[in-house]
């Protein structure tokens, strides 16, 4: 069963910006990242370590940073509360399973341990698809 993207989108967007660790290490966390799930694709801007917008329809001419594409199925696993293994993190998953990180990838790894808490939150609000 999927999720509605917007209410989605919000509570991704509240579960990020009270996260205590983001907020006491973001200051610098600036960048555009690019959620792709197949049938959905997800943008996040990240402005000092605050959710500035998050477009769940975003556009093929719209920028980002970074991808991070995957099937449906590697996006619900992500977000199980307890993720199999290859499951549990982005390197894992691109090791041995379908997840392809794309674009400049020198802004994720800047912005990596910020990136990591943010996108473990998936594991709370769970994935649209």
């Amino acid at each position: 069963m999927s999720i509605d993207a917007k209410s989605w989108a919000s509570k991704y967007k509240s579960l990020t910006n009270n996260d205590e660790t983001i907020q006491a290490m973001g200051k610098y966390y600036t960048c555009r990242f690019l959620f792709d799930m197949g049938d959905r694709q997800i943008l996040v801007d990240m402005h000092d370590g605050k959710v500035k917008d998050i477009d769940t329809e975003p556009g093929p001419l719209d920028a980002y940073d970074f991808a991070l594409r995957a099937s449906p199925q590697t996006w619900r696993e992500f977000a199980r509360p307890v993720p199999r293994p290859m499951f549990h993190g982005i390197w894992a998953a691109s090791f041995r399973e379908d997840l392809k990180l794309e674009g400049n990838l020198l802004v994720l790894m800047q912005n990596l341990r910020n990136f990591t808490v943010q996108f473990e939150l998936l594991r709370q609000c769970g994935v649209p698809v």
